[in-house]
């Protein structure tokens, strides 16, 4: 068996404290010509969805923005139609006799004053 503890290093190898510091050379930047621009790398497409494939806030608020703006153009459009008048017209007509059968049904629940 060995003396040596296997934490020192041997002894013909300097310990990390004596390694020598060692210079490095300045290079000097070549000469850029006149006129010339680096390519820059484009910058990464926002793609709405995070790295683990989870959707931000910004691409959920434009797909609900961009569904209520198409459902109320579709709205709009379809109530220009004949069809569209048509129904809305009958609406109307429904909640009309509606209103007027609840008025008669409150009328005949009325207490009478036969005293």
């Amino acid at each position: 068996m060995s003396d040596t503890n296997p934490a020192e290093p041997p002894a013909d190898e300097p310990a990390p404290d004596d390694v020598g510091v060692v210079d490095a050379e300045v290079v000097e930047s070549a000469p850029v010509e006149p006129g010339f621009e680096p390519v820059v790398p484009p910058a990464p497409a926002d793609t709405g969805y995070t790295a683990s494939g989870v959707p931000t806030f910004d691409l959920v608020r434009e797909k609900i923005e961009t569904r209520f703006g198409t459902s109320m153009g579709a709205a709009e459009l379809a109530a220009e139609t004949p069809e569209g008048r048509s129904v809305e017209e009958q609406y109307e007509a429904r909640q009309k006799a509606a209103a007027e059968r609840l008025a008669q049904i409150r009328a005949s629940m009325k207490p009478t004053d036969e005293s």
